[in-house]
């Protein structure tokens, strides 16, 4: 079978070229945290380089395993001057950052970070930009974000700076958005009414071979400054690439019909009820697939030849990612991407809430199971072991967050046994993890105000006491009528948790 974790950086064709004075070279990646940037990140490490990480969040990008292993800069791609920090000394930029919100303001901000870094990676002297842009058709009307993508790379090109512009299609990976797409349309729809552009050919390609890719083009010779296509060995339609799925799954293949119809934005209604893939990102990959877009040329061959055992096949990417899934190992995901407006300032201290409006919900419970065996159960809440209590509601409260545009429910989580700070856990994100203590949510669902549900382990004599509390700080009169319209069920979902959860931990402490 082949081996799920190539590339690991260390083939020699990836390995990072030491400066002049022999001394390892030092990549800075924008967007570490995300799903391309969180697999390239210990790559680079791997392949010899010191990697620098620019993050809005600190405490997010030391959460990773490779957190300690690299220099972080706290900030954003449009602050001159954490990016000018961040670009200090720095040889290669691994430019993995895109917004995907809605209106005129996310291209007016992918161009301010774009020009941005540009100016700061000039003047540092930076040796190499590497951006990863957007398989496009020549002449084509794009849409807005595979046009805000290209742009970005027209950007980074002018900057005076050796950049080479990655332009993929369609990513096949565990835990990428396009393969969930893919994933959730196949298995939940025995016939599939799609748009018109489920014919179009399109040329998807594995992560793995993203990533060898974005590794060689740190090596690449200054003197290079192009925007070049990637893209794997198939050309497919959409509809065969949802039966390649199929396949690869066990299921039957899906009879699609073609429909004139349904638009971009009927279509991402459509994606956002039947797939965990929330509207705000399901339009842009359906809009992106509005043209064909396929490998226009074998010019990347000249720059970064391809893997050993050649590019990897789109049945061979789907079995490999579903074994991730099926293994729980899924490395980085789009679930944990940021949610555009939703809260993110932390749950402030109890001394602070002096003076402001502030609902609590407080439950505690002592089990005699060990404290370990109730922290097993307390880090896996949510996705697919669910939340311990009144399933029915917690349902029709993710179904109404769906419904106001909200991530919902079935956003679900990366991993099945294991949280780490931002991670995404449902309509959570994990906000504090203490081993064996604390797990801290902070809500992103659709709400008039900010909320947080503490979950707490502490020994208790021979067993273990469960502490849990739910907090909200309401947002003018329409949170306050929020938090008396669902204080009735608070004891059904609240004290139920509580009671299952201790429960959950004593069946594991039986079974031992």
């Amino acid at each position: 079978m082949t081996d799920l974790t190539a590339p690991t950086g260390r083939e020699p064709a990836l390995r990072a070229l030491p400066r002049a004075d022999g001394t390892a070279p030092r990549a800075l990646v924008l967007g570490a945290t995300g799903y391309i940037g969180g697999r390239l990140t210990p790559r680079l490490l791997a392949a010899g380089y010191r990697v620098r990480v620019l993050a809005r969040d600190a405490a997010r990008a030391r959460a990773f395993p490779w957190g300690r292993d690299v220099e972080i800069v706290e900030g954003s791609a449009d602050d001159p001057e954490a990016v000018a920090a961040a670009c200090d000394d720095v040889d290669v930029v691994s430019y993995l950052i895109h917004s995907m919100g809605a209106g005129r303001g996310f291209e007016d901000a992918d161009e301010r970070a774009a020009r941005t870094v540009a100016d700061a990676a000039r003047a540092a002297g930076v040796r190499r930009i590497v951006y990863l842009g957007g398989l496009h058709p020549e002449g084509a009307d794009l849409s807005p974000h595979l046009r805000s993508r290209v742009q970005v790379g027209e950007i980074l090109l002018a900057s005076g700076v050796p950049a080479l512009v990655l332009q993929a299609g369609v990513v096949i990976g565990s835990g990428s958005a396009s393969f969930e797409m893919i994933r959730h349309l196949t298995e939940v729809l025995p016939y599939m009414p799609a748009p018109r552009w489920v014919r179009n050919r399109i040329q998807p390609i594995a992560v793995r071979d993203v990533l060898h890719y974005l590794l060689g083009a740190a090596r690449v010779a200054d003197d290079v400054s192009r925007a070049v296509d990637i893209g794997g060995p198939d050309v497919l339609r959409y509809g065969q690439m949802m039966n390649g799925y199929a396949l690869e799954a066990g299921l039957r293949q899906r009879a699609i019909a073609a429909l004139p119809v349904l638009t971009p934005g009927l279509a991402s209604h459509w994606v956002n009820l039947v797939t965990p893939v929330p509207r705000s990102i399901a339009r842009p990959l359906i809009a992106s697939l509005q043209n064909e877009c396929i490998v226009k040329d074998d010019a990347i061959d000249a720059l970064i030849p391809p893997p050993a055992d050649g590019l990897t096949p789109y049945r061979t990417a789907v079995r490999l990612a579903l074994g991730r899934v099926e293994a729980d190992l899924v490395e980085t995901s789009w679930q944990d991407a940021e949610v555009s407006g939703a809260p993110s300032d932390p749950l402030p201290s109890d001394p602070d809430w002096a003076g402001r409006t502030v609902f609590v919900d407080e439950r505690s419970r002592p089990t005699r199971a060990a404290p370990d065996d109730l922290w097993s159960v307390v880090l896996g809440v949510g996705g697919e072991n669910g939340w311990y209590s009144s399933p029915v509601l917690w349902a029709v409260r993710g179904w109404m967050d769906r419904l106001v545009g909200g991530v919902g429910l079935r956003r679900g989580r990366r991993s099945r046994t294991a949280a780490q700070v931002g991670d995404a856990i449902d309509f959570w994100r994990v906000e504090a993890v203490e081993h064996a203590r604390l797990l801290r949510l902070r809500a992103e669902m659709k709400v008039p105000g900010s909320a947080w549900l503490e979950l707490r382990v502490s020994p208790d004599g021979a067993g273990a006491r469960y502490a849990q509390r739910a907090v909200f700080f309401p947002r003018g009169l329409a949170g306050r009528l929020y938090w008396l319209a669902v204080l009735p069920f608070h004891g059904f979902i609240f004290a139920g948790m509580a009671v299952r959860i201790t429960e959950a931990a004593e069946a594991i402490a039986d079974e031992r």
